[in-house]
């Protein structure tokens, strides 16, 4: 019988040109005075800053340069605790949403990053709701303003980790398509191929459910007809709202289905080599998709899941004959197009990969991945992907 839980964001406003309604909806909440979250370049939130101010809503700013660690949540809170921030509004890529959602949970509840954070922390649940927290993203990858946790480096220790509760899911997602463009193409294609590997991974889950299905169903189809496109030659209208939905359902889906060996090796990956979380995605998800397929296979022959990837394969391929070695071509064929670089390029050798396996086995996107995999094929994905 089926039974899950569905977590989303109060409310979502999805649209091209719908940046402009974020003043009246941070002022609808309350927020009188807003930590405003930026990625490494704060001047494209300068016209959101500036209409927050018009609207009477004090902004203090905190420029995320990077992905987002301990100290900078810390950082942050401490900001937003001296300024008396009532409300938290991050406008950036994954990075600067995590950071904002981060910080809004640990200003109202107060101590630290390490009392709550899994892995490596104390891992409390948070006990107290989150400052009202809005999620505006300018790329299309992470999903993160819909999503219940925040990954946060941790350098000391040579690992990235979740700070996760229901009680950090934004109070607004605005997701607006026309904030794409002149994303540089290979920010971009890394993003993209990281919210296609959310939607993909989702849909093979050993928690998938119809909700889930159903958003990766139409995600991939989006992404698989426009992110080759996009990164090409610059998104159209069209693409930036194709990528802009798969992106926005690869979070709930992820936040609702869990995901699988792709971000069980991504997050530690991350951490080990400093590493952008979408490229390393992107050098993951072929590997990760061939061993699943074939350990599938050879364990658990009747499974359902297996029988998922000949439905992947005609969403990606548009062919309705097309069978899972089809679309592990096509999959093989895009990464190829987007120039996706191998985890050497970020300084990865062979001796790294048993301390890598050991770590993602500990991961817990892991848990979700649709067979349990041995030491050997997990370090058959990680040697792949080199």
């Amino acid at each position: 019988m089926v039974s899950f839980e569905l977590a989303t964001p109060t409310r979502i406003l999805f649209g091209a040109g719908r940046v402009a309604e974020v003043p009246g909806a941070v002022a609808a909440l309350g927020v009188r005075r807003a930590l405003l979250v930026t990625g490494r370049s704060a001047e494209r939130s300068g016209p959101v800053a500036a209409a927050l101010e018009a609207r009477g809503i004090a902004t203090v700013p905190l420029r995320v340069g990077g992905e987002p660690t301990v100290d900078l949540v810390r950082e942050g809170t401490a900001a937003a605790r001296d300024a008396r921030c009532d409300g938290v509004v991050a406008f950036g890529g994954g990075s600067a949403l995590d950071a904002g959602k981060a910080v809004a949970a640990l200003a109202a509840s107060g101590g630290d990053p390490l009392d709550h954070l899994e892995v490596v922390g104390r891992g409390r649940p948070l006990a107290v709701p989150a400052l009202p927290f809005v999620a505006i993203p300018t790329t299309a990858g992470t999903g993160s303003e819909v999503t219940r946790n925040a990954v946060l480096g941790v350098p000391e220790s040579g690992v990235k980790a979740s700070l996760r509760s229901p009680l950090m899911l934004a109070r607004l997602a605005l997701v607006d398509p026309d904030l794409l463009a002149g994303v540089p193409r290979p920010v971009l294609a890394a993003s993209g191929l990281d919210a296609l590997a959310q939607l993909v991974e989702p849909w093979l889950s050993a928690r998938a459910n119809p909700v889930s299905d159903a958003l990766a169903r139409e995600g991939i189809r989006r992404s698989a007809r426009s992110l080759r496109l996009a990164v090409a030659r610059g998104p159209t209208a069209e693409e930036r709202e194709d990528l802009a939905v798969a992106s926005l359902f690869g979070g709930l889906c992820l936040a609702n289905a869990g995901l699988g060996a792709v971000h069980g090796f991504a997050a530690p990956a991350g951490a080990m080599f400093d590493a952008p979380h979408g490229a390393v995605c992107a050098a993951l998800l072929v590997a990760a998709l061939e061993v699943n397929l074939r350990a599938l296979r050879e364990r658990a022959p009747g499974s359902a899941v297996a029988a998922r990837f000949d439905d992947l394969s005609r969403w990606v391929t548009g062919s309705a004959e097309a069978t899972a070695e089809d679309g592990l071509a096509w999959f093989r064929d895009l990464c190829r197009a987007l120039a996706v670089r191998g985890l050497s390029a970020f300084g990865m050798t062979r001796a790294d990969v048993p301390a890598l396996v050991e770590r993602a086995k500990a991961a817990s996107s892991m848990r979700a991945n649709p067979i349990a995999l041995g030491d050997g094929e997990l370090a058959e994905i990680a040697e792949r992907s080199l």
